[in-house]
């Protein structure tokens, strides 16, 4: 296998949105926007819908997530609004860390590796 078996979305020289070999996806999202914890988490899903509707996949086929925190007082609010947006039964491993992000204003960000359809 070569570098070409590997598909990278929009690459700068820095990241790439998603990373996809052999039909794993790997991508990480952090909020656009959203002040609260709460509008910034439903932001960050609402991006990684997109994701995975590009990389042809979809919540569904979540494999892992690591969650980053930077005050695990919010692990409750994050539960609430994760079981409102995974879809029954479809539960990916799942790592929740306190972390310090690279912005004071960012409350999340998540690691995500799913599965593709092709």
């Amino acid at each position: 296998m070569s570098n070409n078996d590997i598909q990278r979305h929009n690459p700068t020289s820095l990241w790439s949105d998603a990373v996809v070999f052999n039909r794993i996806a790997c991508f990480v999202e952090v909020p656009e926007s959203g002040n609260t914890f709460a509008e910034q988490t439903r932001a960050l899903l609402a991006q990684a819908d997109r994701t995975l509707a590009a990389i042809n996949s979809d919540k569904s086929r979540l494999m892992m997530v690591t969650i980053y925190l930077p005050d695990l007082a919010n692990r409750k609010a994050l539960n609430e609004i994760w079981a409102e947006w995974l879809p029954e039964g479809c539960a990916p491993s799942r790592a929740c860390v306190r972390a310090e992000l690279a912005s004071a204003e960012l409350q999340i960000e998540i690691a995500f590796t799913a599965a593709t359809r092709s």
